[in-house]
């Protein structure tokens, strides 16, 4: 590093994303939670239909067109909406904005959160899953400042019941809850329905799994009025053309066909209860997943970092996290039926060597 650096970051560990291999035709990526299939036929046709000389303007900063497609598929109105550049700027701009009470988040999940709370200086409390990896909200109801809550958990894939979050709501109504929500498109439950009656809630939202547009970084904070004026004055303060003209466009036009999410949801729900079915009939131990992945590993004969290495060497891409507590697991994202035959074969086959 160099001699200019801010001695407060020096000792800053950054989040490592997942593999993004250069050449993806010769491999199966079921690493980094993207959605096996195209995006909708209308984003084709926005592209098709773009005039590159409209590039040359700045977008709308509000994102207006957007923040009312989002709305209206979502049940709230607009102005209880804020687009931003992924759900990770969302985020970044929430540790930012709700953080002088400091942050409580559990130890096994979204690896950023503990990086942005370095990273802008905020005090955070680390709640240790349970052994079976679910949250206990007991561990959460006195906890003072921010409650930040990954639901469908990653990298476990558990979601928590409305039934709870309302207990951590009620608990405390001055105590603000993010629900950061980047796999609720998968899951039988979300906090939607709260936000009517909670206005210590904010949840978070991603294009990037459900609607197959992780390429356009588009992300949401869903709640009250207030909190969302909170958030826009920090946007407006740091990057106000935070999302592109195209990539406004192609998210608004996804989110208008929801025939053709309900589509792609249900083909990934579908796979990812065949691919733990036959997996736990391989010995497997696998969460309940509530999201596009699933949570696999804890076999008698088969170390995770070893099956990790043999499905890379058959092409297959998955993530491992040598963190102590799940060292053993693996994350796999659910692909297409024939990228799930392509890992069910190679782990039978690792098996069969072991």
């Amino acid at each position: 590093m160099s001699r200019f650096l801010d001695p407060r970051l020096e000792k800053l560990e950054p989040y490592v994303p997942g593999e993004q291999p250069r050449n993806i035709r010769r491999l199966v990526k079921l690493n980094t939670n993207e959605n096996p299939y195209p995006p909708s036929p209308g984003v084709r046709q926005v592209l098709a239909d773009l005039d590159p000389a409209d590039l040359r303007l700045y977008p709308h900063p509000d994102a207006g067109e957007l923040r009312q497609a989002a709305a209206g598929v979502w049940g709230i109105e607009p102005e209880q909406v804020l687009a931003g550049n992924g759900s990770d700027e969302i985020l970044a701009l929430c540790f930012q904005a709700f953080g002088s009470g400091g942050f409580s988040f559990a130890d096994i999940s979204y690896g950023f959160y503990q990086v942005w709370a370095d990273f802008y200086g905020a005090e955070y409390r680390i709640i240790p899953l349970k052994d079976d990896f679910t949250l206990d909200i007991a561990d959460y109801l006195d906890q003072k400042g921010t409650l930040l809550l990954a639901s469908p958990n990653a990298p476990t894939g558990l979601g928590l019941g409305n039934k709870q979050l309302r207990q951590l709501l009620a608990a405390d109504r001055n105590r603000l809850v993010i629900v950061d929500e980047a796999y609720a498109d998968f899951a039988a439950e979300n906090a939607l329905p709260l936000l009517a009656e909670y206005d210590n809630l904010l949840i978070v939202r991603t294009l990037s799994k459900g609607y197959s547009l992780a390429g356009v970084r588009i992300g949401f904070a869903l709640g009250s009025p207030e909190l969302i004026a909170d958030l826009q004055k920090l946007k407006y303060s740091f990057n106000p053309y935070n999302v592109n003209r195209l990539s406004a466009a192609v998210a608004a036009a996804a989110l208008q066909d929801q025939d053709y999410f309900r589509e792609c949801r249900d083909k990934v729900v579908a796979e990812r209860q065949r691919v733990t079915a036959d997996l736990r009939k391989l010995g497997f131990c696998i969460a309940d997943s509530e999201a596009n992945f699933i949570f696999a590993g804890a076999h008698p004969r088969l170390p995770a970092a070893d099956w990790f290495k043999s499905l890379r060497d058959y092409g297959v891409i998955t993530r491992y996290f040598s963190k102590e507590r799940i060292a053993n697991y693996l994350r796999i994202s659910i692909g297409t039926y024939e990228d799930n035959q392509i890992l069910l074969k190679a782990t039978e086959e690792t098996l069969a060597k072991a």
